[in-house]
């Protein structure tokens, strides 16, 4: 499971009872939601919650870097809580479901000098990509 409720706490952001909600909404290990799934999800809890206060959290959680924004292969961004701790994604490319992955070894590491063209890197992103078990299982019956 995500800190970010904790992350947030020890910053002292200030959390009104629409922000907790869409705090609360991104709390969670594989989240990876759209700003529409944000609202849906939050306005279940809290049926007052705005559209624009949604999107305006999201933007500045992501400002903050309490929240990661992700895009994959054109579709709508999604936003990651787990943004304090190293991972990749895993995509179906079927559905879209995203996964958190850890895979061993050091991607910085790995690329060759020879291929850093000068650069000081910073950072990394590798996105794996398949099909999920349920995308998989339809593809064979058809």
């Amino acid at each position: 499971m995500s800190d970010l409720l904790e992350r947030l706490r020890g910053r002292g952001w200030r959390m009104t009872a629409q922000r907790r909600v869409v705090a609360e909404v991104l709390d969670g290990e594989h989240v990876h939601l759209t700003a529409d799934e944000v609202l849906a999800r939050a306005t279940a809890r809290l049926p007052e919650v705005s559209r624009a206060t949604v999107y305006n959290t999201l933007s500045e959680l992501v400002s903050l870097g309490e929240v990661t924004e992700v895009t994959t292969d054109g579709r709508a961004k999604r936003y990651d809580p787990n943004a304090h701790r190293p991972h990749q994604h895993l995509v179906c490319s079927g559905c879209g479901t995203i996964r958190d992955v850890h895979p061993g070894g050091d991607p910085l590491g790995d690329l060759p000098v020879s291929e850093r063209f000068g650069f000081a890197l910073a950072g990394v992103e590798m996105t794996y990509r398949g099909l999920c078990p349920d995308c998989a299982r339809e593809r064979t019956r058809s």
